[in-house]
């Protein structure tokens, strides 16, 4: 597609807006976890699919510690190369990690798991359930193989915006935990 279609160029300029507005915000990582927990548990026995943050991201750490404190298996993606989907390996409380792609940071050893409850990252989201992330369209690729699986984007309340741009390839998620609570798609 060349970079002048209209898509992609809504597309770059709500990333620029989504990054600048992150870039003021800060911690929250127990606030999400709380909210989580309260109002969008995994159920028991799922394999939860988490990440890392990087960056600015809101902090996943203390959600992913407590659902291991929970009994739940958790997992964390690899960035594969460009136009494949994520590769989830098993993490745990002093797993070993490995740095990757785009700044990343995953499991360094183990074998590959398909989580069944994933949380997401996202620069962006609106009261559909639309996500923007960062264009590689990793998630995507990853949600459209597992389709039974839940998909809870998580980010900063902030980070909501009327509408996302999206195309036919862009999954929708079941919901979107902030620090200020759950939002369900309308």
């Amino acid at each position: 597609m060349p970079t002048s279609h209209p898509l992609l160029a809504r597309k770059a300029d709500a990333r620029a807006a989504a990054l600048a507005a992150r870039k003021a915000l800060a911690g929250a990582g127990e606030a999400l976890r709380d909210v989580i927990l309260r109002e969008a548990p995994p159920p028991p026995g799922a394999l939860v699919g988490g990440f890392w943050p990087m960056g600015e991201e809101i902090d996943t750490r203390p959600l992913l510690e407590a659902l291991h404190a929970r009994g739940h298996r958790i997992a964390l993606p690899v960035t594969t190369p460009r136009g494949q989907p994520l590769v989830f390996r098993p993490w745990e409380p002093g797993t070993a990690m490995a740095r990757g792609v785009f700044g990343t940071q995953h499991p360094a050893g183990g074998e590959a798991v398909a989580p069944d409850w994933l949380i997401v990252p996202l620069l962006a989201f609106d009261r559909r359930g639309a996500r923007l992330g960062y264009g590689g369209g990793y998630y995507d690729r990853t949600l459209a193989l597992l389709p039974g699986a839940v998909a809870i984007g998580v980010a900063y309340a902030a980070q909501e915006v009327p509408e996302v741009p999206t195309g036919p390839h862009d999954v929708l998620l079941h919901a979107v935990a902030t620090e200020r609570g759950l939002v369900r798609p309308c």
